[in-house]
């Protein structure tokens, strides 16, 4: 569908598992390198091997700036090129009262989410703005749109990704530079599917609540993705979209979908 995509080298954060994954299949598939930075190493190596022989998989804790300009470096040095970011690194919230929530979790998840965001996009900026031209692509939240109670870390740092996206994609606009996030609504991920097996999450009510009826998959956050890293997209920078299904429009104080609409 996007055959400009091809020679480009897409640098993909959290790729070897959810969200990521889906991302690095989709940018593979158009033929482009892609290359998965992931916490997990075995993962992102093996993920990258399933790919093709062209891309390659590395270990990366996005808290860790040394780590980040690391993998930023060893890509630039390998390919030459960086042409699209996507931060898609993230760990799981604490679901809590707020005065029963842990610090030491509070401040990781923003290290991760927000901060790891930030120095992944500065690191690869030095280079896409040597080139002239460059994406970054960010994963903001719902939560991030509309807050969820019990979650403050993962609300505040969405957030602030979603404001940094705007920032950013001023900053660098004319440089040739676009920055935009999606906001993914409830998306039906193998995580997802172990939450709501373990009843800590409804699927019924999730559905209902959402005007399309449904919850939404992998592959819906990864086709935006694709959409905003491709020409079609040349005069959207700092945006967030959402990717719900209708989640975050809804406010009226009833059930968003009905099995007879």
């Amino acid at each position: 569908m996007y055959p400009e995509l091809k020679p480009y080298v897409v640098l993909i954060t959290g790729g070897a598992s959810g969200l990521g994954l889906a991302a690095a299949q989709g940018f593979a598939k158009e033929g482009a390198t892609v290359v998965i930075a992931d916490l997990q190493e075995a993962a992102a190596t093996r993920v990258a091997q399933q790919l093709g022989a062209q891309h390659l998989g590395l270990a990366c804790d996005v808290a860790q700036e040394a780590q980040v300009n690391h993998v930023v470096d060893t890509v630039i040095k390998k390919y030459g090129r960086v042409d699209v970011l996507i931060n898609c690194a993230g760990i799981a919230d604490q679901v809590k009262p707020t005065v029963e929530q842990d610090m030491v979790h509070f401040r990781r998840l923003l290290d991760i989410h927000l901060t790891g965001t930030y120095m992944m996009t500065k690191a690869c900026a030095v280079h896409m703005l040597k080139q002239g031209k460059g994406n970054v692509i960010n994963v903001s939240s719902i939560a991030g749109v509309i807050g969820l109670t019990y979650r403050n870390a993962y609300s505040a740092a969405k957030a602030a990704i979603s404001m940094i996206t705007r920032t950013l994609g001023c900053e660098w606009a004319a440089a040739g530079i676009r920055v935009n996030a999606i906001a993914p609504g409830y998306i039906l991920t193998p995580l997802t599917q172990a939450i709501i097996d373990e009843g800590k999450l409804d699927k019924g009510i999730v559905e209902r609540r959402t005007p399309m009826g449904r919850m939404g998959t992998p592959r819906h956050i990864a086709d935006a993705m694709l959409f905003l890293a491709s020409d079609q997209a040349e005069f959207i920078t700092g945006v967030t979209l959402p990717v719900d299904g209708g989640y975050t429009s809804w406010g009226a104080p009833s059930d968003a979908y009905h099995e007879s609409t």
